[in-house]
């Protein structure tokens, strides 16, 4: 979202509308839209709207310091205002175009730019007048359309600056760390979902760590992407202890005969215990590792992809974190095994010298498996965590930060509002 006392883009020079050459871009780009979804439509009548506007009037009047101020900006607003109404009327059949989801949020960004009220006048539908006589094909004098199966490529196209991504991660016992910045130990037995929005689908099995124990681990990882058109068929990994395979489950290690099947891949950085997966296409990079017979999970994701899911897909531990009933109490965190909390603390201190949540994160593995190996899950955590935050700031999460979500415009309204943070320092 653009800063309100942001200048007109330097996209459009001479006065001309800030958005003609972007939505123009954006029209080239929808032409791989779903059949059903009409935000094709919804550009073309846009900028078809606007084109009276290009050089029509002086750069004072694109630049009307009062609500809907300005000839140009009055009429720049009533084209806003109907691009809005458009893209409402097909938002159910287009949830998943990152095309239309761009434009929603375009639309947003320029209102608060050139200080559109929401109610008001709208543009009146554009002429479909015939074409003229003898009037050969009409070609585009702009810059070529972004590629649709390049995710970062075309948002900056598009929007003039890269996409935001967040961060999420499932390691150890497991621990979790969803995109607010929320750190939650949990027990999570059985299948639960990390992610599930209308382009991935990433689920987690966990088992209890031994008989009896309340402490489980991530056994097995399935991860859908979901068919895309233009860009990849639908593919489905899967992930099991001691089977960590460099291929999709149909033998394949891209998004298949598409043109933009490369847009997905898949490569293997160390067999058999880390694997990573790009999704080009939605601007994603995914990491799977195995650490002391239990799986870890990381990604960098960009937002519009992690916030395209419905109502109805409410249980993500990657947003809301873990449901406070699968929380693990300090009451239920006893010491196992032979190795002591302070054998525990050193091995863990040597990889990871701040004691933050990852560093007590390790000791808790470390006691309650007895297994000194746990101590690379946390330390590869930290690491992808390092490479993956947009925000190294929230790399370490100490008690005073670890709970506070992200702000309100970066996700759908958390689903999760209490914050609880369960620190493992055992005394």
């Amino acid at each position: 979202m653009g800063d309100p006392g942001q200048s007109p883009s330097p996209w459009c020079p001479h006065g001309s509308p800030p958005t003609l050459s972007i939505l123009t871009l954006l029209l080239l780009l929808c032409g791989h839209a779903h059949s059903q979804c009409k935000i094709l439509r919804c550009n073309a009548e846009y900028v078809s709207s606007t084109l009276s506007l290009r050089g029509g009037g002086s750069p004072g009047a694109l630049r009307g310091g009062g609500r809907d101020g300005g000839v140009g900006s009055s009429g720049l607003c009533r084209a806003l205002r109907s691009y809005a109404l458009c893209t409402r009327r097909t938002a159910r059949t287009c949830r998943g175009d990152l095309a239309f989801h761009s434009a929603v949020h375009g639309i947003e960004d320029l209102m608060i730019q050139h200080n559109c009220s929401r109610q008001g006048p709208t543009a009146p539908p554009p002429p479909r007048g015939p074409a003229l006589p003898g009037a050969g094909p009409v070609r585009s004098s702009g810059p070529p359309a972004p590629d649709p199966c390049d995710y970062e490529g075309r948002f900056f196209r598009l929007n003039g600056q890269p996409p935001g991504f967040l961060h999420c991660a499932s390691f150890g016992d497991p621990h979790v760390r969803s995109f607010h910045h929320h750190f939650h130990t949990c027990r999570v037995q059985g299948a639960w979902p990390l992610l599930d929005n209308d382009f991935l689908f990433v689920q987690a099995t966990s088992s209890p760590v031994a008989s009896g124990a309340n402490a489980t681990t991530t056994r097995k990882l399935t991860i859908i992407f979901k068919n895309m058109q233009e860009c990849i068929d639908q593919k489905v990994y899967q992930a099991e202890v001691d089977n960590l395979p460099a291929a999709f489950e149909d033998g394949s290690i891209n998004g298949g005969d598409r043109p933009g099947g490369s847009s997905l891949s898949i490569r293997t950085a160390n067999p058999g215990s880390h694997v990573e997966i790009r999704a080009v296409y939605i601007g994603t990079t995914i990491i799977i590792r195995q650490t002391a017979g239990q799986l870890s999970f990381s990604i960098k994701v960009a937002e519009d992809v992690a916030r395209a899911f419905s109502a109805e897909q409410d249980l993500q531990l990657c947003v809301g974190g873990c449901p406070p009933s699968q929380r693990l109490s300090r009451s239920e965190r006893s010491r196992r095994g032979a190795i002591t909390i302070d054998t525990a603390r050193q091995l863990c201190k040597e990889g990871l010298p701040v004691e933050d949540a990852y560093f007590h994160s390790c000791v808790f593995d470390v006691l309650i498996s007895g297994d000194p190996n746990f101590t690379v899950a946390a330390q590869a955590a930290l690491e992808d965590a390092r490479a993956f935050l947009p925000d190294l700031e929230k790399l370490h999460l100490f008690p005073l930060d670890a709970g506070v979500p992200l702000s309100s415009a970066t996700l759908l309204a958390p689903l999760l509002s209490e914050v609880f943070v369960l620190w493992l320092c055992i005394q």
